[in-house]
């Protein structure tokens, strides 16, 4: 191929490099109004009464909004196709106030000095309630996190506010029970991942005013724009044609960008005012009051028969979505429906779980979105698995994995079309020298190094769920206009759609403009999540250009005076296959648009029945010491199958920096409450997250494959690169010095306990 997998760089990457105003606060004007927000301090409570007199009188303040001044129409933040999973459960500002950092009132001022003054005027008499803190003891609790009668779900997950449930599902295959009693080595364990922060460098902001014709218009960091517009729509409750949302450049998301954080503030200020107004959360307030990966707590059991075939898989997982049900349905189904598959002669499978309302922030969408906290305790469960069968966790491995042309257990029947797993697995074996360093070796001084092993799947989009669709027109002297919906966060994504447009083209990329997500613009996309932009929205540029060179032939045999079955096009020129004439590009291009005739414009859809799997192989190698429990990560391996790689140096950014945010899950990140509901980790003081001296060496290597229903092949890579850090190294660990921590993160304190005796 002439542009797809070549190492394009960025189509935006001078403006980046430049130091260009591309960002949401670069856009915002001098002279918009600043918001803030009032938070609870209490995890449970009823507002009795809030005194505004005194801040109102603040030299500055526009206006002091409060639960009387909002709609009573509740909805979810949660950015995800409609009907939404996600319980409708919130109100923009309501009485009842669920966690330490919920929203009391709004505060708007013409500058930043006004309405911190102001915020420390207000007076609010709380009724303070009995909170629910430990979400091992939610679910049928006498306390409801939301006891409201105007709660609602639109879609039957299991959920029930009278019982605390967010969701609750069951799905299972054969006798699970019998065949784990016929099985030879059984591992019954639980294990415990923690909420996790996205920690992106570019915290949540907004910027709203009202155009001239009297709408309202959102420029937000945001990853779903068209989920915005309809999310503001129900909770300002006005036309969804009064909103339009613009999408500048973001500064990270990996997910927290797809709850709608911040929008609704800013957005009620002006249309109540009419005025512009930005809100820019602080560092505290993105620890305290976003949208973080859910605590899950898995129950894993797995048994093997005597020659080491694994024969079932049963997993319970208890979520935690926090005080809010903002992605608590869809999240934990990926526990189990992106771990359980990877092994592909299981019989038998059981999954199983319950999400449940706390009162703690939260929680929502992070890079993995839920396969990562299974696929920590599933793998860790196999690496125990193995130990206890006395094998090596490879060997084991390598006698259970799924293959190419099987079916997935507990994958919605899907085949696994596309599957280098097996190969992945090989060259990181190789690539690490595992056969050396398996199980440890003492290094004399007081230390042991070892290594460990685990594989990912994930997903690519969403099946018969996510869509996507793209638009290019075909301008005057021949350059293309291309205009997408999805999201690009950092990920690169406009450059990989430009390619393959490119592609399918053949033209050069400099032939090509790249539009971002304005919605009265773009075509509709979901937005960039669930690892879909690479899959979905390449099958749709792929569509797209297909249709437009059809139109581009029509109209050059047009020129020619012949007939369209008689012409071919180079990305050049449509050329007369039977005399010789042509017509260039430029000239279709200008003589289309200069006199007055229809545009050469296409635009097509892409929706798929199947979200095929890419696959990885994960390895660690640590050493440790043996006296004090201290953890180094000295070398990691990371082995991919995600298809045919779009961009080589953008798949490989990608997943480095993935594999960095999952070495930071499983050794540095924590967030910890105190008795009182009290989110302790507040600031990058508190909350850990690994440098580049922290992780060692990544290195990185591609086995590709080919996905026969993907754009040239492709399958996704975004998500995947993130999941198997964590058990890598808890199986490192494990075969270093025998201790096993099932709950992240994996701390020298625990090692330390661990050796000597003490449960972790």
């Amino acid at each position: 191929m002439r542009v797809v997998n070549q190492p394009i760089p960025k189509v935006d990457s001078k403006a980046l490099v430049t130091g260009k105003g591309v960002y949401t606060d670069d856009l915002a004007p001098s002279d918009c109004l600043i918001v803030k927000i009032l938070r609870s301090p209490h995890a449970h409570a009823l507002i009795k009464d809030i005194n505004v007199t005194r801040a109102q009188a603040v030299e500055g303040i526009e206006c002091i909004l409060t639960y009387e001044d909002c709609p009573e129409k509740r909805f979810t933040m949660a950015g995800q196709t409609y009907p939404e999973p996600s319980p409708y459960d919130r109100l923009i500002l309501d009485q009842r106030v669920r966690f330490v950092g919920d929203a009391v009132a709004i505060v708007a001022g013409t500058s930043k000095e006004a309405v911190n003054k102001a915020l420390k005027l207000i007076k609010v008499k709380y009724e303070i309630l009995e909170p629910v803190l430990d979400f091992r003891e939610a679910k049928d609790h006498p306390v409801l996190v939301h006891p409201e009668e105007n709660w609602k779900s639109l879609v039957p997950v299991g959920a029930d506010n009278k019982r605390n449930l967010c969701a609750h599902e069951e799905d299972s295959s054969g006798d699970i029970d019998a065949v784990l009693e016929s099985c030879e080595y059984v591992v019954d364990r639980i294990y415990h991942t923690k909420a996790n922060q996205q920690a992106m460098m570019e915290t949540f902001r907004t910027y709203t005013y009202m155009d001239a014709y009297g709408r309202l218009n959102i420029v937000s960091s945001t990853q779903v724009p068209f989920h915005v517009r309809r999310i503001l729509a129900n909770a300002l409750d006005v036309p969804k044609s009064k909103i339009r949302v613009i999408k500048p450049r973001i500064g990270g998301g990996f997910g927290a960008k797809q709850t709608v954080v911040t929008e609704v503030y800013p957005a009620l200020v002006t249309w109540k005012t009419g005025k512009p107004a930005k809100i820019i959360y602080t560092r505290e307030e993105s620890f305290i009051a976003s949208s973080p990966r859910h605590e899950m707590e898995i129950h894993v059991r797995v048994g093997a028969d005597k020659d080491g075939i694994i024969k079932g898989i049963d997993v319970y997982t208890l979520s935690n979505t926090g005080a809010f049900g903002e992605h608590g349905p869809t999240t934990v189904g990926l526990s189990g429906h992106k771990s359980i598959p990877l092994y592909g002669k299981a019989e038998a499978y059981r999954f199983v779980y319950d999400v449940v309302y706390t009162n703690v922030m939260s929680a929502g969408a992070y890079r993995g979105y839920g396969a990562t906290q299974g696929i920590f305790a599933v793998e860790s469960a196999v690496n125990e698995l193995a130990a206890k069968m006395g094998t090596d966790p490879v060997a084991l491995r390598e006698k259970n994995i799924v293959r190419e042309g099987q079916v997935m257990p507990a994958y919605y029947g899907e085949t696994a079309n596309s599957c280098a797993l097996d190969r992945c697995l090989q060259r990181a074996k190789e690539m690490i020298g595992w056969d050396e360093k398996y199980p440890c070796r003492d290094m004399g001084n007081g230390k042991v190094r070892s290594v460990g092993v685990a594989m990912a799947m994930q997903g690519s989009g969403i099946s018969a769920v996510d869509t996507a669709s793209v638009g290019i027109k075909v301008n005057d002297d021949g350059f293309y206009s291309l205009m997408i919906g999805a999201t690009d966060m950092g990920t690169g994504c406009d450059t990989i759609l430009a390619q393959m447009a490119a592609e399918c083209l053949d033209c050069e990329m400099e032939d090509i403009i790249v539009h971002g997500v304005d919605t009265d613009a773009s075509p509709y996309d979901c937005g960039s999540y669930a690892s879909s932009t690479t899959y979905v929205t390449g099958m749709a540029v792929v569509r797209t250009c297909e249709k437009l060179r059809e139109k581009i032939c029509e109209r050059g045999a047009a020129y020619l005076g012949c007939s369209v079955e008689d012409v071919e096009f180079d990305g050049k020129q449509v050329i007369n296959l039977k005399n010789g004439e042509s017509i260039s590009r430029v000239d279709i291009g200008n003589q289309v648009m200069c006199n007055n005739e229809e545009a050469l414009y296409a635009s097509e859809a892409f929706s798929s029945p199947v979200s095929p799997p890419p696959f990885m192989v994960g390895m660690a190698e640590v050493e440790i010491d043996k006296v004090t429990g201290q953890l180094e990560l000295l070398d990691y391996v990371a082995v991919v199958d995600c298809g045919t790689v779009v961009n080589p140096n953008l798949a490989r950014l990608q997943t480095e920096g993935g594999i960095a945010q999952g070495i930071g899950m499983a050794l540095y990140e924590d967030i910890v409450y105190n008795s009182k509901g009290k989110n302790f980790s507040n600031s990058f003081m508190q909350y850990k997250i690994p440098t580049r001296l922290d992780v060692g060496m990544i290195r990185v290597e591609f086995e590709s494959s080919y996905e026969p229903t993907g754009p040239f092949g492709a399958k996704s890579i975004g998500e995947i690169v993130i999941n198997t850090p964590p058990p890598a190294i808890s199986n490192a660990v494990q075969n270093a010095t025998g201790v096993i921590v099932r709950e992240l993160p994996i701390t020298s304190e625990k090692i330390y306990w661990g050796m000597h005796g003490q449960n972790v």
